[in-house]
């Protein structure tokens, strides 16, 4: 055996290339469970801490091995997340990411990744959004998940059940183009660009929901704000306080079209939407700045 063989076979070395093989999977994974790129980032570290003392030998399929550890790790930073977002002030959102063009493409991730259903997911307690996650989004087998969130099949098949009855009942109830929801979000950019009270109210659902994270560093509302003329009040009003004259972006967040908003030219937050027939049903404007760290590189994501 020559040298090269030698740190071909080398244990860390193919632990290590087996991770770096799946890592975009595993992060996609553990950003699906927790809505959060700093706390997945943590969970594929505590994932990469586990992997390195695996005897590969004993391992017949290393992606499910992986993503079984980053399961369990991310059920973990779940509980924990739960305490924080308790005293979390304001409506919370997910951590918007700037995707790269193949998420777009895939339709099931991009709406498995949209603002509006990872806000559904928020409502499920942590198994039940584990095994959601793993069964609808990513299409592993009952047994699987069942070794990954320690429960028998036949419990998991219940969870799963519960959990994808309680999200079809909260979902989007059309799942639009991504050319049609970003003509509504064009037109939605040049009302707003240019305060045109007639087209906003036009382009927003009567009973738009909106909700903003602040996160108590940037002013937000406390809670949704529900109704077009609301929702253009909250837009109109908090601008006209500041005087600051407003400029949208398009861009492509988790996957879907979406808005980086700038207030005299200062980068702001992000807007993510909710379009249903022609019209926009729900708003997500993210202004938290700890959670708008990752809208100026994309972020590699996939389901395989």
């Amino acid at each position: 055996m020559n040298e090269h063989d030698e740190a071909t076979t080398d244990p860390v070395d193919a632990a290590t290339a087996a991770f770096v093989a799946h890592r975009n999977l595993l992060f996609t994974v553990a950003y699906e469970m927790l809505g959060s790129a700093a706390d997945a980032e943590d969970v594929l570290q505590e994932t990469w801490l586990r992997w390195i003392k695996v005897d590969l030998g004993q391992v017949s399929d290393r992606r499910a091995y992986l993503v079984r550890i980053v399961t369990r790790q991310s059920l973990n930073r779940l509980r924990t997340m739960k305490r924080r977002k308790e005293t979390y002030i304001g409506s919370w959102l997910p951590e918007p990411l700037l995707t790269t063009p193949d998420v777009a493409e895939d339709a099931d991730l991009a709406e498995s990744l949209s603002m509006a259903l990872m806000l559904v997911l928020e409502s499920l307690s942590p198994t039940e959004r584990a095994v959601f996650v793993l069964r609808e989004v990513f299409d592993v087998g009952y047994d699987e998940i069942a070794a990954a969130v320690g429960k028998n099949a036949a419990a998991v098949r219940q969870i799963a059940h519960r959990a994808r009855k309680h999200v079809e009942a909260r979902r989007p109830r059309e799942t639009v183009s991504p050319g049609q929801a970003q003509a509504v979000l064009e037109t939605f950019k040049r009302a707003l660009e240019t305060r045109d009270l007639r087209i906003l109210l036009d382009v927003l659902a009567p009973d738009v929901v909106l909700v903003s994270d602040g996160g108590g560093v940037k002013l937000a509302a406390p809670r949704p704000v529900v109704g077009a003329e609301k929702v253009v009040r909250f837009y109109l009003g908090e601008a006209a306080v500041v005087r600051a004259a407003i400029t949208c972006k398009a861009t492509v967040v988790n996957g879907n079209p979406a808005l980086l908003v700038h207030l005299d030219g200062a980068f702001d937050g992000v807007l993510a939407t909710r379009v249903e027939d022609g019209r926009i049903t729900g708003l997500y404007y993210v202004r938290n700045p700890h959670k708008l760290t990752r809208v100026a590189s994309e972020t590699p994501l996939t389901l395989r």
